[in-house]
């Protein structure tokens, strides 16, 4: 029957070293026992050697007569006797129980009995009897102690053994134990340390053979299992790596498409430049062969085009213009969304049927359509057409819409920008229109006034009445023409610095050419400097009193006083005739008020007009803090 070993690595270790300690036992247990027998026999020696003693006492006492003492001898001989047949249990004494040993000692016992008999019998022998039976019975126990001894020079050589013995087996138990180490435990361990070291240098297919079932053979199948795990999540983490890698460049491409739409469709003025270089940028993005933007009303009755890129002309002039619903590429608003129609022939079921029979014939595969959509309203449509099958992921299809998203911004922002211009224009003409209708309209309606009465007093002959006809005519071509002058530098003023004080005085000097005047500028305070839309106002407002001053004041001199804190607040004051009170509205003497109030709503000022202290009339205009016409219309000083 063949022997199993455990499977278990401390099963091993614990057979070995179980084997090796019942040897150990066994050894120490046999040379304890033949330490015994020696200590035994040679108690044994001593105690025979004792009843040579006691044979020469007991044979003196009889030779002297002493019954008593050879009565008490024989009897301590008895004991001795009985101790060398039974042993002494609380030490090792007792006779050795081989052949040899025993039969000495019987030889003994019988020689005993004999001499025992007589000696204690009431007619003891003579005492040269005495000597001779002393003496045979002395060399019985000669030959007794002869083969204790013989028996004990074997135990030693027994003993001896078993010292080499015990000797050889330390010596195996260590060998043994070394080998078994080196086989269960330093052997495997090597081979796992040279894996781990493959495995830090970056070898992840390094593995270690399981040639065991024990604790060292499941390290070896973990180790193995680990060492593949690490492959296989390298080998994935590359993968993923990579995987990430693309999706990050395309997430960089997306983006860098996005800023460089957003970039474009800012710096586009018109229509036509946006839609053009829109429809090639977004046909690189997508990666089309053609791309074509189309515009759509706001009733979405029809689509027309308004540019596209690399389409063949014959197709971009066949379908410029398409009502809603006569070709897929034209979607309804309702159900306006991003598709991918695949184009087949008439015929064939597809997707298009004759629809797209222009596509079809223009050798496309595939059109995408993307809605143009700014919040609800439908603005147009993206078209990308490709010679191949395509086919939109979630991104793509994310980017495609935001694209449109900023296409549809970009021209929603141009029809404001052109409206706000509009705006801008109609309001400035509506300006000059009061403007003229207030000075130059009013000036033209006296002097048609004047030359009817001219002429009448011609026709009568009145001379007196013409020559103050035409005085009047001259002084009114004369105003007519100041109003002219000084419209020419409303509509020329310009601020071309961050302060307002050189413009003011450059008005100034001005005013003082044309009317002969003498002006003066006072600033107070430091403040935030006044944006340019709102310096352009404020001079606006500065023209208009001064005009009035020339028109109506009759002064001798103008002051203009600003005051730059905590707000803005320029006062004009004049020495003139001045007025009872603030007039209600405008008339034929203050026209410019309503023109300055106008002037200041559009900053969020306000125009106060009052008598002057000491005669004359001033004009204040107070402007809102600069934090308050931000909050209001967005606008920060520069």
């Amino acid at each position: 029957m063949r022997l199993r070993l455990p499977r278990t690595l401390t099963g091993k270790l614990g057979a070995i070293g179980g084997a090796l300690l019942l040897l150990a036992l066994t050894s120490i247990g046999l040379t304890l026992w033949v330490s015994w027998q020696l200590e035994g026999g040679a108690a044994a020696v001593n105690e025979a050697g004792r009843l040579r003693m006691q044979t020469w006492r007991m044979a003196h006492a009889l030779v002297e007569g002493d019954r008593e003492g050879v009565l008490r001898l024989a009897g301590r001989f008895d004991g001795s006797v009985d101790l060398l047949r039974n042993g002494d249990p609380s030490r090792p004494l007792f006779a050795p129980r081989d052949t040899g040993s025993q039969a000495a000692f019987d030889d003994v016992q019988r020689g005993w009995d004999e001499i025992r008999a007589a000696w204690t019998a009431p007619q003891p022998p003579v005492p040269a009897l005495v000597r001779a039976q002393a003496e045979r019975f002395v060399a019985r126990v000669d030959t007794f102690v002869d083969a204790i001894e013989a028996r004990l020079a074997h135990w030693s050589s027994v003993l001896n053994l078993f010292q080499m013995a015990m000797f050889g087996i330390v010596v195996a138990s260590a060998v043994t134990l070394l080998y078994a180490a080196t086989l269960f435990v330093f052997n495997p361990l090597a081979r796992l340390q040279a894996a781990l070291a493959r495995v830090r240098a970056g070898d992840l297919g390094a593995r270690v053979d399981a040639v065991s079932d024990d604790e060292f053979g499941a390290l070896s199948d973990g180790f193995n299992r680990m060492a593949e795990t690490l492959q296989g999540l390298y080998g994935s983490l590359e993968a993923k790596v990579r995987s990430k890698t693309l999706h990050l460049e395309a997430e960089r491409a997306r983006l860098a498409a996005l800023y460089e739409a957003a970039a474009f469709v800012a710096r586009a003025g018109t229509l036509d430049e946006l839609a053009q270089g829109f429809a090639r940028q977004v046909r690189i993005v997508a990666r089309a062969d053609a791309a074509a933007i189309r515009w759509s009303d706001e009733g979405n009755q029809r689509y027309v085009m308004l540019a596209s890129d690399c389409l063949p002309q014959q197709l971009a002039a066949d379908e410029h213009c398409i009502a809603t619903g006569d070709c897929l590429c034209g979607q309804p608003r309702g159900d306006a969304a991003t598709r991918v129609i695949a184009i087949r022939a008439e015929g064939t079921g597809g997707a298009g049927g004759g629809l797209l029979g222009h596509c079809e014939r223009a050798g496309y595969e595939t059109v995408v359509g993307v809605p143009v959509r700014l919040h609800e309203r439908l603005v147009g449509e993206l078209n990308l057409f490709y010679r191949s099958a395509a086919v939109l992921s979630d991104d793509d299809r994310s980017l495609l819409e935001t694209l449109a998203s900023h296409l549809a911004g970009a021209i929603e922002g141009l029809r404001a920008g052109a409206l706000q211009r509009e705006a801008a224009v109609a309001e400035e003409r509506g300006l000059l229109a009061r403007e003229l209708h207030d000075s130059i309209a009013q000036g033209l309606s006296f002097l048609k006034i004047q030359t009817a009465l001219l002429r009448g007093a011609l026709d009568r002959g009145d001379q007196a009445q013409a020559a103050r006809a035409l005085a009047e005519l001259d002084a009114g071509v004369r105003e007519s023409l100041s109003d002219v002058r000084e419209l020419l530098m409303h509509f020329r003023t310009r601020t071309n610095h961050e302060d307002i004080e050189p413009a003011l005085r450059t008005t100034l000097r001005k005013f003082e050419h044309q009317t002969g005047l003498a002006t003066h500028l006072a600033l107070h305070g430091q403040g935030l400097p006044l944006p340019p839309d709102v310096q352009v106002q404020v001079l606006h407002v500065v023209q208009e009193a001064l005009s009035n001053v020339r028109k109506h004041a009759g002064a001798s001199g103008v002051w203009i006083d600003v005051q730059r804190s905590p707000r803005w607040r320029v006062r004009v004051r004049d020495d003139g005739r001045g007025f009872a009170a603030p007039p209600a509205g405008p008339d034929e003497t203050h026209v410019g008020l309503r023109i300055m109030r106008e002037r200041a709503a559009r900053i969020g000022a306000e125009v106060g007009v009052a008598p002057a202290p000491g005669g004359g009339t001033e004009v204040v205009l107070t402007l809102p803090s600069l934090h308050d016409a931000g909050a209001a219309d967005g606008r920060i000083a520069a």
